[in-house]
């Protein structure tokens, strides 16, 4: 038994069995991840402005917990003075939506470019809240999502092109031009990376009208994306050789994917998929790339500093290590 084991792990077929195993795993935890993540999306903690009433008055709390009780979570109220303090804080993507409390009348503005789902939820459930206290309801979207948008996908659907773009590229430079160098690889991935975010965009934006793109935001927002799902299968392969693929795709597409709140606002993932999403790369960039579409001038830094944060330690432990890397070239003689 030991040497036919022995044998085995000598021959070509061992590397194929182990390949075989670890694709079956990735089959059923790509299905289970997405599936946690977004077969069945539940409200947990939705921050909601609330403006004309306070945590006393009778209107404004029935209706509150009434839409509690029906969605079966947990509003975030904040009680603001007037109106324009709310859609502030929309603007800020602070709430996701606003209730109004006009005597016996309710308004309600949702934003569906702050989380379509969210916005969605919120509109199905609130009718009937109202119905039952017999109040009227007036609901506004304030901040619509494009038109050509109307679901609010092609946002995470351009990140994923440049995830997966970026580390499949990463993988082709490794197997097709081995003899790079450390400071040669960076630069390449560099150079896919933007090259890569402009056909994006132009493919998006301006061939197909999918979506009306601010050019220079995005094409740096994807282009930093791609370079860093790039470098962190550079990382990986610096210690892992062949196998690297497995640890990228774990964190990139298994976890990071469902978890950025591109598909599904993170107010409605599960509690951990919504706090982990924020700092990992996709979440970073659908972030980033959502304010800048639909947000201009309330961009924050905090995606930046994420995606740079994981470029940064990915290219440093690649550089610190890079003799590991199965790449490189021997450095040429110095001629007396």
């Amino acid at each position: 038994m030991r040497e036919w084991w022995a044998a085995f792990r000598r021959s070509p077929y061992f590397p194929a069995t182990v390949l075989v195993l670890i694709l079956a795993v990735g089959a059923g935890a790509f299905a289970g991840s997405y599936t946690y993540a977004m077969a069945a999306p539940a409200p947990h903690h939705i921050p909601v402005a609330v403006v004309g009433a306070t945590h006393e008055t009778a209107e404004g709390k029935a209706f509150t917990l009434g839409l509690e009780r029906v969605m079966a979570a947990s509003l975030d109220l904040r009680y603001m003075a007037t109106r324009a303090e709310a859609m502030r804080a929309i603007e800020r993507q602070q709430v996701y939506a606003a209730v109004l409390v006009r005597g016996q009348a309710i308004e309600m503005d949702v934003s569906s470019a702050s989380g379509a789902s969210v916005a969605m939820l919120l509109t199905e459930q609130a009718p009937k809240v109202a119905a039952r206290a017999g109040r009227p309801l007036t609901i506004r979207d304030v901040k619509p999502l494009q038109q050509a948008d109307p679901r609010g996908l092609a946002l995470f659907y351009i990140t994923v092109a440049a995830v997966v773009i970026g580390f499949t590229g990463a993988g082709q430079l490794s197997r097709n031009a081995p003899d790079l160098n450390a400071g040669e690889r960076i630069a390449f991935t560099v150079a896919y990376a933007v090259t890569g975010a402009f056909a994006i965009v132009v493919i998006v934006d301006w061939l197909l009208g999918a979506l009306r793109l601010p050019v220079l935001e995005s094409w740096f927002i994807l282009a930093l994306t791609m370079f860093t799902s790039g470098m962190v299968f550079t990382m990986f392969n610096t210690f892992l050789g062949r196998w690297s693929l497995v640890p990228t795709w774990a964190l990139m597409v298994l976890l990071g994917n469902p978890s950025s709140g591109g598909a599904v606002a993170w107010p409605l993932l599960p509690s951990p998929l919504s706090f982990i999403g924020r700092w990992l790369p996709p979440g970073a960039s659908v972030n980033a790339q959502h304010t800048a579409v639909y947000f201009p001038g309330h961009q924050s830094m905090t995606p930046f500093l994420v995606l740079g944060g994981w470029a940064l330690v990915s290219c440093a432990i690649f550089l610190i290590w890079r003799h590991r890397h199965p790449g490189g070239r021997p450095a040429e003689p110095v001629s007396e």
